[in-house]
């Protein structure tokens, strides 16, 4: 599989935003069934994209795109933060994922440390960061935390993973 990553364009920051914001709504219904609630708002993306050092990428096969990420690096420190990671609605169980975290972790020979934050509920997600992508599950934040148990609009507990890349 052939993935390849580029940055994502300004032209492209609505389409960006609608389809993750699709492809998350889809992971909470799928385990919870349907809701008026919106799992990610585009307040949250919008703060990622704004965050110092952020970068947005979209991934594609064949010119199909099939995925994004954003993620924010520290070059100073050694260390980034994997604040999103999808992959579009009709192109899951494909290996995708995997296939776009490999390629970051490619194209950012720098980091030494990733770190992500992913909600308590999505064992699909769970499972992918541990068992796929080798991260370390180190925290539990529940939303009767101060320091960012919610994401965003969403309370009810977020776990903290860590990869600490070995060269």
């Amino acid at each position: 599989m052939d993935i390849k990553l580029s940055l994502i364009e300004n032209k492209d920051l609505k389409k960006f935003k609608f389809d993750m914001q699709e492809a998350f709504q889809k992971g909470y219904e799928d385990e919870f069934g349907r809701t008026c609630f919106e799992i990610l708002p585009e307040k949250d993306i919008n703060e990622s994209l704004e965050t110092n050092d952020s970068i947005a990428y979209k991934a594609e096969i064949d010119g199909n795109l099939v995925g994004k990420a954003i993620i924010v690096v520290d070059k100073k420190l050694k260390r980034a933060h994997l604040d999103f990671l999808y992959v579009k609605c009709g192109y899951q169980d494909q290996g995708i994922g995997k296939n776009i975290w490999y390629e970051l972790e490619l194209l950012h020979p720098e980091v030494e440390v990733w770190e992500t934050t992913i909600t308590y509920f999505d064992k699909r997600n769970i499972h992918f960061y541990v068992n796929i992508c080798g991260f370390n599950i180190y925290s539990y934040l529940n939303d009767e935390e101060e320091d960012g148990a919610c994401a965003g609009d969403f309370c009810g507990g977020m776990f903290q993973l860590r990869k600490v890349i070995k060269r």
